[in-house]
């Protein structure tokens, strides 16, 4: 992390600043933000730039290769399977912990993907809120590849919208207005328009998919920009008893569509190799039990959020598996803490945010979103008790 920028921010600091902060942050939206933002951003020296970036690049060249979807096939649940899945993911988030290599370098080590939307929009309303109270120097950016707040929404809105009206595209999940990162949806359609409805909201004719406005006028659905994750109504079997089954064939499009959440994900690691990957196997095809367990995390295929993860691992938890195939064992990655609080170290991980509109070949590592921890694992649940810890965001020279 980059010391010069580091020192100065936290020699600035005071509580009272960070108050001030998170009311401007808050000011304005829909709802107050509901998940801890952390009391700084990080900043990220040019040489862990651009190892993240590279390692970033040879993750997604295993993803656009044309094979990507035939070796992907069995990771997606027959359940939740979408009728009408398209070529290619519009988003893809890759997390990254920051550890050291055997040379005591500090590189990123991939931790989990997702071929799913994350808070695109709201990282960039929290930078500018970091930046405006902590006053950081405007040769930082969030932004890759040349991009600034401009070119980076429209980058945004060409992959959501399209080549359609912003009403015809809505931003969907289960119950939208009351998921914690509903704060996202609401700044998304501010930045580009899109209105944010809940699965119960969609209206079926035929094929043709519908929502109410504002005004009460129903209005067509021409894509989906989807938030929902089949997780969340696992525990409903019979939700599409009572809501539009979105699995069947319909006249929509999906941005991105959901098979690609079962594709890029945990199912994806195994088949990742290179330096900034740990090494990763499907416990069905383990060919011995590793000698050094305590150095490998056992993780459920089908979770999100961090749930089921057994940490420490012993023989009997694999062995006593009901569905190995549905399980993968992966290498332990040791967080180094990297970012100076006033009372210690602290972990960090980040997340590298790409988008992929229709037509281009490739997708573009647009933004990142970064999270601080000093649980034993990232995330709200392990770290409820400390300071300087949560969301945050990553800026880095330009």
């Amino acid at each position: 992390m980059n010391p010069s920028v580091r020192t100065i921010f936290n020699q600035n600091f005071t509580p009272e600043k960070y108050a001030d902060f998170l009311v401007d942050l808050n000011t304005g939206l829909h709802k107050p933000i509901e998940f801890r933002v952390a009391e700084t951003p990080v900043f990220l020296t040019d040489d862990f730039r651009d190892r993240l970036i590279q390692a970033g690049e040879e993750i997604i060249n295993v993803i656009a290769a044309p094979d990507f979807k035939a070796l992907t096939e069995r990771a997606i649940p027959e359940k939740w399977r979408v009728a009408n899945e398209n070529d290619h993911p519009h988003f893809i988030a890759l997390d990254f912990g920051v550890c050291k290599d055997e040379s005591a370098n500090i590189v990123p080590k991939l931790i989990e993907m997702q071929g799913f939307p994350s808070l695109y929009g709201f990282q960039q309303h929290l930078a500018e809120n970091y930046r405006h109270t902590f006053e950081i120097h405007g040769n930082q950016t969030i932004f890759f590849n040349g991009l600034t707040k401009s070119s980076y929404i429209d980058l945004l809105k060409e992959t959501i919208v399209g080549p359609y009206q912003p009403d015809e595209v809505v931003l969907m999940d289960v119950n939208a207005p009351d998921q914690k990162t509903a704060v996202d949806f609401y700044i998304t359609e501010k930045y580009i328009g899109t209105p944010v409805v809940s699965l119960a909201d969609l209206i079926q004719e035929g094929d043709q998919l519908f929502y109410k406005t504002g005004n009460e006028e129903k209005k067509r659905i021409r894509r989906i920009y989807n938030r929902l994750i089949f997780d969340e109504i696992e525990n409903d079997p019979d939700i599409f008893n009572k809501v539009v089954d979105i699995r069947k064939p319909l006249d929509v499009e999906w941005i991105t569509h959901p098979n690609w959440f079962y594709r890029i994900s945990k199912y994806t690691m195994p088949f990742l190799r290179g330096q900034y990957v740990p090494k990763t196997q499907f416990v069905n095809k383990l060919a011995t039990m590793p000698d050094d367990l305590q150095n490998y995390v056992l993780k459920p295929l089908f979770s999100f959020a961090g749930q089921g993860v057994i940490i420490d691992v012993s023989a009997d938890d694999i062995k006593n598996l009901p569905d190995p195939e549905n399980w993968i064992l992966q290498e332990k990655v040791e967080y180094v803490p990297v970012v100076e609080s006033p009372d210690g170290g602290v972990k960090v991980e980040l997340r590298l945010l790409y988008l992929w509109p229709d037509g281009q070949d490739k997708p573009t590592l647009a933004v990142n979103l970064a999270r601080l921890s000093k649980g034993k694992m990232i995330g709200v649940r392990y770290n409820k008790d400390f300071n300087w810890v949560g969301g945050t965001v990553a800026f880095m020279h330009k």
